[in-house]
């Protein structure tokens, strides 16, 4: 099971986009791989702190993932089909 991202980058729920981005950059400066030579852990730490910033500071995605949690990106955003369900007629 993946990480909460909002603890991933050390922010809290309610943050606005400008900590979100503070956070993001400290991260990924402390485990960047250039600056850790083959450290693999590191690598992937880059990986998910990179992956919880592309989610947490897009406002779109960032409401689908407090709405569904990682089921919400796994469906290219989950934004888009609670809309359509919302307003498209029932069958």
């Amino acid at each position: 099971m993946k990480q909460d991202f909002y603890t991933v980058l050390g922010v809290s729920r309610d943050c606005t986009e400008a900590h979100v981005k503070k956070a993001y950059r400290k991260l990924a400066m402390e485990c960047h791989p250039d600056r850790n030579n083959g450290d693999k852990a590191a690598e992937e730490k880059f990986k998910l702190v990179t992956e919880a910033y592309e989610v947490l500071r897009d406002a779109e995605k960032r409401a689908a993932y407090d709405r569904y949690g990682h089921q919400g990106m796994r469906r290219g955003g989950g934004a888009a089909s609670a809309r359509c369900i919302s307003i498209c007629p029932k069958p």
